[in-house]
């Protein structure tokens, strides 16, 4: 079945989320665990400035949940860059077993599907699931290099940097993972690599459908729903598709290409990239959850399954979405016994205020770093 619910018990721990500059600036900047101030992360590269920015993120979430590196059973992730290097690269410094993904822009949500789906029978106890972007690293292998300063039409969308990833545990916690969907690769008939909302939001459409129908749900049952990266343009063909599926979204709907930047910057459609939804989830959306605002989610992550090949030989654009549904697990409490206010004891316990460890702190407002 396209749709696998969890028998048992999958949960996400934690999540951890690093940005750029410009991304720190948008409206989300509060959420995010780290904002760095240089793009380059000091690095001569900015293909070596992404592989450092997701071990950043791969270590912070494990760091944040708790845990240490040898806890970790699995590694499961991917990026964009050819032959997802900076996945590959990572998973060398952290020596972990490693299972390296590629569906674009969708892999946050494939790595939490195929992390879930382990952690749930028993094969493993706890998997870091994570991926990034970096906004020049993307323009100069996709399209062109930064140097040209070729125009961009108004259809394009603008590659995040930045990411997150998170712990699925056995570990019982606030957010279980209860069903994914993995999708089918659907072509719009899209050749246009500055049209990619356009090209992914019939999978995005394709996938939601098969879920509510498999899970026997209505798009009223969710508190929030959010796409990975379809854009301004893409999400409103989103729309349009699931109303002729007699599908209404609601105010509850949003794409995360939309939410993290304002209007104020100058990226036309809004984000994209595997960061996009990764940065978003795991920060926005597992805050939300944690607090309990949240009570039930769906994340829709988006691909668009090009390379600089197919787009050289004018193949049309497949594209890819996962669903992840998450869920809110309200803290059983304990019950005690009622004393009476007037002989209640006052209490003499001081607060204590927690370490500044900088690779656990989670903080409610945005943090810069010169990482």
């Amino acid at each position: 079945m396209q749709t696998i619910k969890m028998k048992n018990n999958a949960y996400i721990l934690n999540g951890f989320s690093m940005v750029g500059p410009l991304e720190g600036k948008g409206p989300l900047g509060e959420y995010f665990d780290y904002v760095v101030k240089d793009d380059t992360l000091k690095e001569k590269t900015f293909e070596k400035a992404e592989r450092k920015l997701l071990y950043n993120i791969i270590t912070g979430a494990i760091d944040k949940s708790g845990l240490k590196t040898t806890d970790i059973d699995f590694f499961i992730g991917g990026d964009l860059l050819n032959q997802i290097v900076s996945s590959s690269y990572t998973a060398r410094e952290l020596e972990l077993p490693f299972i390296g993904l590629y569906s674009a822009c969708a892999t946050m949500t494939e790595s939490l599907g195929l992390s879930a789906i382990l952690v749930d029978n028993n094969l493993a106890n706890n998997i870091v699931a994570g991926t990034c972007t970096h906004f020049s690293s993307a323009e100069r292998q996709y399209r062109f290099p930064l140097e040209l300063g070729n125009q961009r039409p108004p259809t394009s969308q603008w590659t995040i940097t930045g990411g997150g990833a998170c712990i699925v545990s056995n570990i019982p916690s606030k957010i279980k993972i209860t069903a994914v969907t993995f999708g089918k690769v659907i072509d719009f008939g899209i050749a246009d690599v500055n049209n990619m909302g356009a090209a992914m939001a019939p999978a995005a459409c394709d996938t939601i459908k098969a879920h509510i129908k498999n899970m026997n749900t209505d798009i009223k049952d969710y508190d929030f729903i959010a796409t990975g990266d379809l854009g301004k343009l893409g999400s409103e063909i989103l729309i349009d598709l699931m109303e002729h599926e007699n599908i209404i979204l609601n105010k509850n709907y949003a794409d995360c290409g939309c939410m993290i930047y304002d209007k104020t910057e100058r990226v036309f459609m809004g984000g994209s990239g595997a960061g996009c939804s990764a940065s978003v989830l795991n920060s926005y959306i597992l805050k939300k959850l944690l607090n309990g605002e949240f009570k039930r989610v769906l994340l829709v992550s988006t691909g668009a399954l090009m390379s600089t090949t197919t787009s050289q030989q004018g193949d049309t654009i497949p594209g890819i979405a996962h669903a992840i549904e998450l869920e809110y697990v309200a803290p059983q409490q304990k019950k005690t016994c009622s004393i009476p206010t007037s002989v209640k004891p006052k209490s003499t316990t001081k607060k204590i205020k927690p370490k500044d460890n900088k690779a656990t702190k989670s903080t409610s407002k945005r943090r810069k770093t010169n990482v």
